[in-house]
């Protein structure tokens, strides 16, 4: 086994480590390490309006001339309901009492900024498009292929990965229930659940049942991991928390030092921040909202509505009232720079496979 695959070829990158794109915590100069560390660095643009889009990547394409990825959201189709705003709002009254916050003003429109982002990716020239909270439409689709863009797609159960298949995406992330931050899940389990299915379970199934390439994510933090991913099957890994901690990252020393000192038992998963259930660091906030006597608002909404607050805890240094998403191998976290991470993956991961 080497570390050339389907997906090194694809992209044009040396290793097959896929840098994820973690809305609010990249920085051009992460992906522009990444990519130029023989990887592939992401720009996590799911919170991005279009001015932040194409500064970020005139910014990293300053930075590297090598490949590197644009990850968006999918639009969702939620109901925007104004009681369950105003219900939701009341209960958050003493948090932005405790930061002097307004109540925020929504904007919902998603579509339009979404098209947007797309138009911007295809005039800036990136290669590389990935995409989580579902399948874009096939006009958008078609409209990528057009202009030769690769494109990803997020699965969290083999039904998943095979929409995305069907639907011509050409690559897939098996995304396993170990990573942090959001789930990428589209559809709901026999009992109404969200798939929830561990990475090295969920990658040989997603593996023996598309022809496309499969990149695995969740849970991968150094060598092992990326050995454990090619064995399964996949082509390449995808790895967020590990890159979370690194020197580039936008995390807050607060945001890292959580993680740090986090167990393998500390993260859970929860909607109560942005109305998409994620994966972070348990606290006080999530354990509030436990009383809450309705539903969550759905996402955009509650992650508009919860924003201010997260970003004042954060900023005060308060990590009980701020999201931190993390997967469930904080103990393999390391303080070091994105590059020198890569270079120790692939170091172990090489040492592995000639023993």
């Amino acid at each position: 086994m080497k570390l050339s695959t389907r997906i090194t070829d694809l992209f044009g990158i040396k290793y097959p480590i896929i840098q994820a794109g973690m809305a609010g915590s990249t920085t051009p100069e992460l992906v522009a390490t990444v990519s130029n560390s023989g990887s592939l660095g992401t720009i996590g643009a799911g919170y991005f309006n279009p001015e932040k889009l194409e500064q970020e990547i005139t910014r990293v394409q300053a930075l590297t001339d090598l490949p590197f990825a644009v990850n968006l959201f999918v639009p969702s189709e939620k109901l925007y309901i104004p009681e369950k705003i105003e219900h939701m709002n009341a209960w958050l009254r003493p948090y932005r009492r405790a930061f002097n916050l307004e109540e925020p003003v929504l904007n919902i429109s998603e579509e339009q900024v979404f098209n947007k982002a797309i138009d911007i990716v295809i005039d800036k020239g990136v290669k590389i498009v990935s995409f989580t909270f579902g399948i874009p439409n096939q006009a958008v689709i078609k409209k990528l292929k057009a202009h030769n863009i690769i494109i990803i797609g997020t699965a969290t159960s083999v039904e998943e990965a095979i929409a995305n298949e069907s639907a011509n995406m050409d690559v897939v992330i098996a995304q396993g229930s170990e990573a942090g931050g959001h789930r990428g899940s589209f559809t709901r389990t026999s009992n109404n659940q969200m798939p929830l299915v561990g990475t090295m379970s969920l990658v040989p199934q997603i593996v023996d049942n598309v022809n496309i390439p499969v990149i695995a994510a969740g849970g991968i933090m150094d060598g092992r991991g990326l050995v454990a991913g090619l064995v399964l099957g996949a082509q390449a890994v995808q790895m967020g928390t590990g890159f979370l901690t690194t020197e580039e990252s936008a995390a807050t020393e607060l945001y890292k030092n959580a993680i740090k000192q986090s167990l393998e038992t500390d993260t859970v998963v929860t909607n109560v921040f942005s109305g998409k259930p994620a994966r972070g660091i348990d606290n006080e906030f999530i354990h509030n909202m436990e009383g809450y006597n309705d539903d969550i608002p759905d996402y955009p909404i509650q992650n508009q509505l919860t924003n201010a607050i997260r970003k004042a805890a954060a900023k005060e240094g308060n990590a009980q009232w701020t999201h931190l998403w993390s997967g469930q191998s904080p103990r393999l976290a390391q303080r070091l720079s994105a590059a020198l991470l890569i270079e120790k993956v692939v170091k172990e991961a090489e040492n592995i496979l000639q023993q």
